[in-house]
C-alpha cells in the first residue's frame, strides 16, 4: 500500500483564476431559494479520473480556454454571497472568477488508486473550501481551494506521471444538488467540443434583485428531514459533535440481483429497485450495529422526475422521510424496502415553510439530520468528456454531515453494463465509532465491502 505524503507526491503548483468570458451586467444577483439555503451547510466534493487516452494531444490551454465560455452560462458559479437588509442571502453575479490550479503527481493513476486511506486522497485533490468567515469573498464552486494556506497544492487539474489526469470539485450546495454540479460539469465538456450556443445563459428578470422582505409564513409542522442547529453567522460550518468517516464498496450487477433474489424476489409485479434494496440493507445493518437508538427515521433524496430547465442550477431533488413504528431489528429487510416505496412523505414543502419562518436566517442540516440515503442514479456524473472520452471513474462525497449518517448510491462507468444495470458505487459518511464493526457486518453478511 503506497503511504500518501502531500510533500512527495504533489509538486508543480500553478495558480490562476477564470472568468466569464461576457461581462454578466450590472446589478445581476440571483436569490437562492428556500430550499437552496435549507442546504447552505452541505458542500459536495467531486472527484474525476481519465486515463491518458482522454489526454491524448490536448494541452494545458486546450483544457483551460474553453471555461471562459462555459463560465458565461453557469456565470452564478463566478460570483459571491451578499445579504440583502433583511440579512437574507442573495448571490451577487459580478463575475469574481474560479481559480484554476494545475498539479503535478509522482504516481501514475494505477499507482494512486493502489492507495487504500481514501481520506488521504480526497484531501490531496479534491479542495475543501467552505464559505466564510468572510462571506462577501468566498467563492461558491472552487476548483481550487485550501483550509489552511499550506495546502495550496490542492488541485482542479492533477496531471500523473502516466499522462492522466484528476478533476477535483469543490461545490457549495446552495448553488445546486449533485445533479446541477453534474450537469454543471458536463457543460464544460460541451465547452471544449465547441458545442455551446454563442450567446450566454441569462438569468429571468425577477431574479435581479434580492428579496427583502419575506411572504407570511404558513403555520406548520417542523419538517422530520431537518435539524437545526446553532446561529453559524457567516462561516457555514456544520458544528459536529463527531468526527465522520468516509468510505465506499462496489456493487457488481450479479451481486445486486443476488441481493434482490435473497431479499424476497420481485415485490409484486415489478422487480424490486436497486436502490431501496440497498437502502434497506444497510439501514438494517446500522440499525444491529450502532451504540443506540435504531434510526427509526430515515431521509431519502432522489431526483424530481420534472425536467430541468437547462442552465439553470438549484436544489431540485425531491426529500422525503419514512418513518417505521416498529423495531427496524425485528422485521425483514423485505418490509424496509415495502416501508420506503409505499411510505415515503414528501418533506419539501415543511423544509420551505421552515427558512421562510425565518427569512432564510435559520442554519439547518438536512444530510445526516436522520440516516440519509440519497439517490444518484440519475445524474449524469460522467457527461464530463474529454476528447470523447468519459472518466475512468467518478467519486462523489458530501461534507456537513449530521450524525446520523449519510449514504450515497452513485452509478458506475457507463461500461460496466446496459441500461442502468451495471455496477453501483456505494458511499457512506458515518460517525468514526461505527465504521469498523459496519465494515465487518458488510463484509461477513453480503461480501460487498
Amino acid at each position: 500500500m503506497v503511504s500518501p505524503n502531500e510533500e512527495t507526491l504533489i509538486y508543480g503548483t500553478k495558480v490562476s483564476t477564470v472568468f466569464p468570458g461576457t461581462l454578466s451586467g450590472q446589478d445581476i444577483n440571483q436569490e437562492p431559494t428556500n430550499m437552496d439555503l435549507a442546504m447552505k451547510l452541505h458542500y459536495l466534493r467531486g472527484i474525476y479520473y481519465f486515463n491518458s487516452q482522454a489526454m491524448r494531444g490536448l494541452t494545458t490551454m486546450d483544457i483551460k480556454e474553453p471555461m471562459f465560455t462555459w463560465f458565461n452560462h453557469f456565470y452564478t458559479t463566478s460570483g459571491r454571497l451578499r445579504l440583502a437588509e433583511s440579512g437574507r442571502p442573495y448571490i451577487k453575479c459580478n463575475d469574481c472568477g474560479v481559480r484554476f490550479i494545475e498539479a503535478h503527481c509522482t504516481k501514475t493513476l494505477e499507482e494512486w488508486l493502489e492507495i487504500k486511506d481514501e481520506e488521504a486522497l480526497e484531501k490531496l485533490l479534491v479542495p475543501h473550501h467552505v464559505i466564510g468567515p468572510e462571506l462577501a469573498l468566498s467563492p461558491l464552486c472552487v476548483f481550487a481551494g485550501q483550509t489552511h494556506t499550506e495546502n495550496l497544492g490542492l488541485g482542479l487539474l492533477t496531471m500523473f506521471s502516466c499522462g492522466g489526469v484528476s478533476v477535483g470539485l469543490s461545490w457549495a450546495h446552495i448553488l445546486g444538488d449533485a445533479f446541477s454540479a453534474a450537469d454543471f460539469m458536463k457543460g464544460w465538456g460541451h465547452a471544449m467540443a465547441a458545442q455551446q450556443p454563442a450567446q450566454p445563459f441569462k438569468p429571468a428578470q425577477t431574479n435581479t434583485k434580492p428579496k427583502t422582505s419575506p411572504s407570511p409564513p404558513t403555520p406548520t409542522h417542523d419538517p422530520l428531514s431537518t435539524k437545526q442547529v446553532g446561529q453559524v453567522g457567516d462561516h457555514w460550518v456544520y458544528p459536529n459533535s463527531c468526527k465522520m468517516e468516509a468510505f465506499s464498496f462496489n456493487l457488481t450487477a450479479p451481486q445486486i440481483t443476488h441481493l434482490q433474489s435473497k431479499l424476497c424476489g420481485p415485490l409484486g409485479t415489478k422487480q424490486i429497485p436497486v436502490f431501496e434494496t440497498i437502502c434497506a440493507i444497510i439501514w438494517k445493518l446500522i440499525a444491529q450495529t450502532r451504540n443506540g437508538p435504531e434510526p427509526k427515521v430515515v431521509t431519502i433524496c432522489k431526483n424530481d422526475s420534472g425536467p430541468r430547465k437547462n442552465g439553470i442550477l438549484g436544489n431540485g431533488q425531491v426529500i422525503k422521510t419514512v418513518e417505521a413504528g416498529f423495531s427496524i431489528l425485528e422485521v425483514q429487510p423485505k418490509e424496509l424496502v415495502e416501508l420506503l416505496i409505499n411510505r415515503a412523505v414528501d418533506d419539501r414543502p415543511k423544509i420551505e415553510d421552515a427558512v421562510e419562518r425565518d427569512n432564510g436566517l435559520s442554519d439547518l442540516v438536512v444530510y445526516g439530520a436522520n440516516l440519509t440515503f440519497v439517490d444518484l442514479e440519475g445524474a449524469d456524473l460522467y457527461g464530463l468528456e474529454f476528447n470523447g472520452q468519459k472518466p475512468t471513474y467518478v467519486g462523489y462525497k458530501v461534507d456537513g454531515v449530521g450524525e446520523e449518517g449519510l449514504v450515497l448510491v452513485l452509478p458506475g462507468p457507463k461500461d460496466e453494463g446496459k441500461n442502468g444495470n451495471g455496477r453501483k458505487v456505494v458511499t457512506l459518511i458515518m460517525p468514526e465509532n461505527q465504521v469498523a464493526e459496519l465494515k465487518s457486518e458488510l463484509k461477513r453478511e453480503f461480501s460487498i465491502a
